[in-house]
């Protein structure tokens, strides 16, 4: 009850919010995957022109959204009554002052069906993305068309919906209710696109940006990976919509670097190239990330370091055997399993393509495997889950870390969380 009264009057709040300052736009991100990168590519670009507020992390909860939202902290004490009145005068006075932004950018996640729809409660978006549709929660939501009704139905209460029509089959149309939709990615099909020139890894990807009812123009974009592309012209298509000019889009992509443990291309020990693409796994991304290791065609060695994917349910078995067919023993080295899932489903299909398969029993004695096998100037990917996986520990041991790099799960309450999960991998005195 408590937490329902809670809920009901931060979205009370909000509502009240938008309406006291209908000049601050409001921009969603959803979807299976690429979220936070297209959120966190969307704000480098929109605060050229604009106030923005773009909260870090996954502030995409019911009762987190609203507090993102309005630019406020959660409490200390989430049952403190006391604590949430702070909260709510906190929240009233934002409504009365002058509004401090221009563009609020919210990601918007779901754990359940319906979850998407409840916040058509209380938020009307100005403008909604849909990042991708892949399997997700599959405890949850029983089938791929079940996730799909689910992102998609963000559209009933959008003002316009742009869709990655890379990663949301075309099926899905059926789904998409709001006329007011267009289209971005890589795929000529795209309404905004970009197209490919040339690629190097200390530049990135340089091409064209084709724009609805505007003329191409020139840009660079610093990515690795194809599928890193979408993310970005999410934002691009975002930022035109809004009315940021070519020139404003083509100086904002400088700012544009990859979000930590999402495809972060660092440098490793002996001049490796690590790819750290550790804060999550899901099949879309893996089997993208597995493809982008494949594009590395000047390197002597190429190593494969995956953990479980987690949360596909009854799916898991599939979409492992699926990595495992993707596996080449003619391009990687190594293929190095973290997890129960790709012990038991993804390394009998690797090695029976003929790859050589190393079981490590966790993230630290993966990287120290991989450190043992690795030459110089080998690429290596690091794509894995968070719970009991954190592949983050494997690309620390990797990297060069007398630079400034910057890896996710790293504050006090992760590293007490993963000490206590480690101690019980630590070799017996």
């Amino acid at each position: 009850m408590f937490k329902r009264f809670v809920l009901k009057k931060l979205q009370k709040y909000t509502r009240q919010y938008f309406v006291a300052h209908p000049e601050v736009k409001l921009i969603a991100v959803v979807g299976s995957v690429g979220k936070t990168s297209t959120k966190r590519a969307l704000a480098d670009l929109l605060v050229q022109r604009y106030r923005v507020r773009m909260q870090e992390g996954n502030h995409n909860s019911e009762v987190s959204v609203p507090m993102a939202i309005l630019g406020l902290e959660l409490p200390p004490k989430l049952h403190s009554i006391r604590q949430w009145f702070t909260v709510f005068r906190a929240a009233h006075r934002r409504i009365k002052l002058p509004a401090d932004v221009d563009v609020i950018i919210q990601e918007l996640g779901t754990d359940h069906p319906g979850d998407i729809a409840a916040f058509g409660a209380y938020l009307v978006p100005d403008i909604s993305l849909v990042t991708a549709v892949t399997p997700e929660h599959m405890e949850f939501f029983n089938s791929i068309e079940a996730v799909a009704e689910e992102e998609m139905s963000i559209a009933q209460f959008s003002r316009a919906v742009l869709i990655n029509r890379d990663d949301v089959e075309g099926r899905f149309a059926a789904y998409e209710t709001n006329p007011n939709f267009s289209t971005y990615g890589t795929t000529g099909a795209a309404e905004y696109r970009f197209e490919q020139q040339a690629f190097t890894m200390e530049q990135g990807y340089v091409g064209n940006i084709i724009a609805a009812g505007a003329a191409p123009f020139p840009a660079t974009i610093k990515v690795v990976g194809e599928h890193s592309l979408r993310p970005v012209m999410g934002a691009v298509a975002a930022s035109l919509l809004f009315g940021l000019s070519p020139n404003d889009v083509a100086d904002g992509l400088a700012r544009i670097k990859p979000v930590p443990g999402r495809m972060n291309l660092l440098r490793g020990i002996d001049n490796t190239k690590i790819i750290d693409d550790t804060y999550n796994s899901s099949p879309a991304a893996a089997a993208a990330a597995i493809q982008a290791l494949y594009s590395f065609d000047d390197v002597p060695q190429r190593i494969l370091v995956l953990g479980d994917m987690r949360e596909l349910g009854s799916s898991s078995q599939q979409e492992h055997e699926k990595l495992g067919a993707m596996c080449d023993p003619n391009l990687l080295a190594w293929v190095v399993l973290v997890g129960p899932d790709c012990t038991k489903y993804l390394a009998p299909i690797a090695r029976g393509r003929g790859c050589q398969v190393h079981i490590a029993p966790d993230a630290i004695r993966a990287g120290e495997f991989v450190r043992s096998v690795t030459i110089e100037g080998a690429a290596i990917l690091v794509k894995g889950s968070q719970n009991t996986i954190f592949l983050e520990e494997c690309v620390k041991i990797l990297c060069d870390m007398t630079e400034d790099v910057e890896l996710v799960r790293q504050s006090a309450s992760w590293m007490k969380v993963k000490e206590e999960h480690f101690s019980r991998y630590a070799d017996p005195k």
